[in-house]
């Protein structure tokens, strides 16, 4: 097994389990810093497209993980954390002990708690590590990450947080805390996504100048960071799906189950959930969030670019 330091990247083997905009960003990021990287992806085009790069394959997440001193886990949810690690091919079969499992997947985080429990009662170790940037950070190694675990995870995994974000947040010892900020970032995420597919939407059924708006409210107090960045593709009319409406669906499920185990009201992040999944319902799902948008103008009747009313209800 490699050693390995806060300070020497040398002849460490990381293993990206999933390859998809954010995976092979990440992947991409870890091998141009020098680490041998290992791929797999349930999509084997995917793996074929990383090999072509100079990257290696692997057939199952076990093989992959097989020489790893580091194993990145880049899929959606805590179930698919828990294939993953302990599946018919998880990598915890195959990791050697000391290894350090990187989850990146947003979760509840009791579900944290309970993956990091069971993979270090195996000799393994495990960080909390949800991710947030997208593809275009991911791709140039400026992720920000959202970090828990024990000092000795930290340690093992310096490498790969060092090649693939900006800045690493450290935010206790324990698995779940990690999470847990994941998920107030997400419910500020969903609602700040659906108030500003909301307010562009009025303004096209007040038949404002949609460009204009744009211009003047990314001037004004009125801004966020989702305004600024979800609004162009509203404008372009293209719902390509960089981030989709079933992400928001997942995330702030998760925060509603959160917030109802504490008694907590969260009614704004009950109002966008109850959006998100009306756009899903109308056929929505696997777009880009920013249908919002669409989904306001199907209901109000409002023009937005680049479609008609037959276009917007899909």
């Amino acid at each position: 097994m490699s050693l390995l330091t806060e300070n020497s990247d040398a002849d460490v083997v990381a293993a990206v389990i999933g390859l998809g905009s954010m995976g092979l960003g990440m992947a991409r990021s870890m091998k141009r810093a020098g680490l041998d990287v290992v791929g797999y992806d349930i999509t084997a085009a995917a793996v074929d497209r990383f090999v072509a790069e100079g990257g290696r394959g692997a057939a199952t997440p076990a093989e992959a993980a097989k020489d790893a001193d580091i194993v990145v886990s880049v899929v959606v949810n805590g179930a698919q954390t828990e294939t993953v690690l302990f599946g018919p091919q998880g990598v915890a079969g195959t990791m050697k002990p000391g290894t350090v499992f990187i989850s990146s997947a947003t979760m509840d985080p009791t579900v944290a708690r309970d993956l990091a429990g069971r993979t270090e009662a195996l000799d393994l170790l495990y960080l909390d590590a949800p991710i947030s940037g997208g593809a275009a950070k991911a791709a140039l190694g400026e992720l920000t990450i959202m970090a828990s675990g024990s000092r000795h995870a930290f340690n093992r995994a310096r490498p790969a947080l060092n090649a693939m974000a900006g800045k690493v947040y450290e935010l206790g010892d324990a698995a779940g805390t990690g999470a847990a900020f994941k998920m107030i970032n997400q419910l500020l995420a969903g609602v700040h996504i659906a108030a500003a597919c909301e307010a562009i939407s009025l303004a096209a059924k007040q038949g404002l100048d949609l460009d204009k708006v744009y211009e003047v409210i990314t001037a004004s107090a009125g801004n966020s960071w989702m305004f600024e960045n979800r609004v162009p593709h509203v404008l372009a009319g293209d719902y390509t799906p960089l981030s989709s409406i079933e992400i928001f669906v997942k995330d702030l499920g998760i925060v509603q189950d959160m917030a109802r185990s504490e008694r907590y009201p969260a009614p704004l992040a009950a109002a966008a959930l109850q959006m998100y999944l009306a756009a899903a319902g109308a056929g929505m799902g696997r777009d880009d969030d920013s249908s919002l948008a669409r989904l306001y103008a199907q209901l109000s009747g409002a023009q937005l670019p680049g479609s008609t009313k037959e276009t917007q209800s899909r």
